[in-house]
């Protein structure tokens, strides 16, 4: 027989709240590793509490790596939904034909 459901909301018992929170956290740490050794995917999770502290989880050497290639794939992935004046420039001077289109960016699929 499975759990109930709870209702997801702030929990007022500081204590309660810190018991959940640190039961949780060690739940969300041990899914980021399942995660990285079943896909042999690159993980990093950081995790701060309400009274600041860091908790972190990084598969790999260290977590500077990941954070250094995750700021990479994100300015990489923002040229290509924001074109540089640049890219629209060169667009036009191959040719490119409309300039709206070739810059409009793709429908989301929500």
């Amino acid at each position: 027989m499975g759990r109930g459901k709870i209702v997801i909301r702030r929990i007022d018992n500081s204590t309660s709240r810190q018991v959940t929170f640190s039961k949780r956290r060690k739940g969300l740490i041990k899914k980021a590793k399942e995660l990285a050794i079943l896909c042999d995917a690159e993980v990093g999770l950081v995790i701060f509490s309400s009274t600041g502290k860091l908790y972190e989880f990084a598969n790999t050497s260290c977590m500077k790596s990941i954070i250094e290639r995750y700021n990479k794939a994100k300015e990489e992935h923002q040229q290509l939904l924001n074109p540089t004046s640049e890219i629209k420039l060169s667009i036009l001077a191959k040719g490119g034909g409309n300039l709206k289109a070739a810059t409009a960016e793709p429908p989301r699929n929500i």
